[in-house]
């Protein structure tokens, strides 16, 4: 029993350990070259059949084995109602068998104890995650030992008190469950209730009403590109002379210096055809479509995405100097999240890439893609990296909000997911972007449009930051109820019952008085490893970000690798994340990592 008292108990509770109330049980996984261990009748899962899983019992997984594979695996089969809890990648998936079942070697399991009730054990467990993780090894990707799951502590009560314990945690999580539903429910809503909004507002409808009382004083959107067109001409004329002043006064110094380059004459996209039109929605009165060329700044590379991977590495990083912007700045708005640089003579090659303040700034991969975010107007001159893309629009002329929320609209994502191109990587190139329409009023209703949107949303922020608050509660809440369980006051103690010590003692005594049988060696068996796939080539083809799980599954570990092909895995990507070749990102229960090298 253990000696290790985590917290304080009832009198007649005990600290044990979980080889105490059990029978400790690690799983095993045949070799996938040989066709013959799998398919068969014996049920076997691996941690991936518990992602997104939330039920308390499991039946089967999504692979099963043969007789054959299990005799030839170090799996063992073990009996219903024995619960599973994964020991990496991640650490902390609590299931109950509901039959006969195997696992493989990313669980520790526990075979109970007469007088162990396997649902109390099984609410422990997932109240435990912290406590196995602080006992796991490894420091990048951290495995519990089966050494140190058979030593966790766990505190048991009297046999009739866990059940009391489980019945009572069963109908508190079955409310604090409707409750979360309910709130998750009220989310969902307030997304689709922004949608409406926004379709309402880049139909016209939002603004209605005003418009009718002032249609007499609005120009319409037509001369509103006409003014844009005749401005960016003059701003070309005017370029124009000073590029010939330029020249003379190089052809007089003796022409001993680069030569001055001419400006480009500014080219617009051609008009919408009549097929074109007839794709898009009806607009307004007074509005016309428009694409992001047209009301784009006047400046170079007012329109572009990240620079190709081979221009941009990680080993380019500095620990000060021009900020980077990546994907997970835009998709959380957040432009101080893991900060990283380049140096200024770096940014002199990059300066396609550059990002002003106030930049628009889109996320130009996804399903659909389409994050979007505006550079705050405080901030450093910054470096786009791969998959984002800028969109700087003339300020003089158009409203940048106006067109910030309308790539949140289904309007425009829509028109995104439509030039999202790729097989491996669907991404959306500049000239794809070009081609985009956007509904434009005139400046004055593009202003009123982002009055309105902007109310609007401060009410649904306000109620969605009041239901995200709820969430964080009820999960509070939910660790509560079982902290309180675990420490014997959630429900009453009877005096009158057996001590959980004498419980102890009779399952130690009964351990004790069997005379375990000695196993087997198999016979004739040829060890076989599986052959990793290269796991630099995964990662290198992967879109983004792969979860350490994914990374495993298709470098062939969950559908079958031995256990010495899994530890040499776990050692590579503890070797590639030292040399820095590959980054790691905590992400709630996992670990995310993508190769170093930034790609297109």
């Amino acid at each position: 029993m253990s000696e290790i008292q985590l917290w304080t108990i009832p009198t007649n509770w005990q600290w044990a350990t979980i080889a105490d109330i059990g029978e400790v049980v690690s799983g095993g996984t045949p070799s996938t070259k040989n066709p013959s261990f799998w398919g068969g009748a014996i049920n076997w899962i691996s941690p991936a059949d518990l992602s997104g899983y939330n039920n308390k019992f499991i039946f089967k997984g999504a692979k099963s084995l043969t007789e054959t594979g299990l005799e030839n695996s170090s799996a063992k089969l073990m009996p219903a109602g024995s619960i599973h809890f994964s020991s990496r990648a991640p650490i902390g998936y609590v299931v109950i068998s509901k039959t006969n079942i195997s696992t493989n070697q990313g669980f520790k399991s526990v075979v109970p104890a007469k007088g162990i009730f396997n649902e109390y054990v099984y609410y422990f467990l997932k109240s435990a995650k912290r406590i196995a993780e602080e006992r796991a090894s490894g420091t990048t990707f951290k495995e519990l030992s089966g050494k140190a799951f058979s030593e966790l502590p766990i505190p048991i009560p009297p046999v009739d008190e866990q059940h009391r314990i489980v019945a009572k945690i069963d109908e508190l999580f079955s409310e604090l469950d409707q409750g979360i539903e309910s709130l998750k429910t009220c989310r969902e809503h307030l997304k689709v209730y922004r949608q409406m909004v926004l379709k309402h507002a880049f139909e016209g409808k939002l603004t209605e009403q005003w418009r009718n009382g002032h249609a007499d004083q609005l120009e319409t959107a037509e001369q509103l590109l006409a003014q844009i067109k005749e401005k960016r001409e003059q701003r070309y004329q005017q370029q124009l002379e000073e590029w010939k002043k330029a020249i003379q006064t190089w052809e007089e110094a003796g022409k001993q210096d680069k030569r001055p380059s001419k400006p480009q004459q500014p080219t617009l996209p051609p008009p919408l055809t009549k097929q074109e039109l007839a794709e898009l929605p009806q607009l307004a009165s007074g509005w016309c479509w428009v694409r992001p060329e047209e009301v784009s700044s006047p400046e170079k590379y007012s329109i572009g995405i990240g620079p190709f991977g081979s221009n941009l590495k990680v080993s380019d990083y500095e620990q000060g100097g021009i900020p980077l912007i990546f994907v997970k700045n835009i998709t959380n708005n957040d432009f101080t999240l893991d900060l990283k640089y380049i140096s200024q003579k770096k940014f002199q090659e990059l300066q396609a890439h550059t990002v002003k303040p106030l930049d628009i700034v889109i996320t130009k991969m996804g399903d659909p893609p389409g994050d979007v975010a505006i550079y705050p107007k405080s901030s450093p001159v910054a470096v786009l990296t791969a998959d984002c893309l800028k969109f700087r629009v003339w300020s003089d002329f158009v409203e940048r909000n106006y067109f910030k929320y309308c790539i949140e609209s289904n309007l425009i994502k829509k028109q995104l997911g439509f030039i999202t191109k790729g097989v491996a990587q669907k991404k959306i190139s500049t000239e794809r972007f070009k081609r985009l329409c956007f509904p434009l009023p005139n400046r004055e209703e593009q202003s009123r449009i982002v009055m309105e949107i902007e109310k609007i949303f401060s009410t649904a922020d306000t109620l969605h930051i009041e239901i995200t608050n709820n969430l964080e509660k009820a999960e509070i809440l939910r660790y509560s109820i079982l902290k309180k369980a675990f420490s014997g006051q959630l429900v009453p103690q009877d005096p009158n019952e057996e001590s959980a010590n004498v419980l102890l003692q009779l399952i130690r005594a009964e351990r004790e008085a069997i005379i375990k049988p000695t196993r087997k060696p198999f016979k004739n068996r040829k060890k076989e490893i599986d052959t990793v796939a290269d796991l630099i080539s995964v990662l290198e083809s992967a879109p983004a970000w792969l979860s350490a799980q994914d990374v495993f599954r298709q470098c062939g570990i969950s559908d079958g690798a031995e256990t010495e092909a899994i530890e040499k895995l776990y050692l590579e990507l503890r070797d590639l994340a030292k040399e820095k070749l590959i980054e790691v990102e905590r992400r709630g229960d996992e670990d995310w990592l993508r190769i170093s090298l930034v790609k297109e």
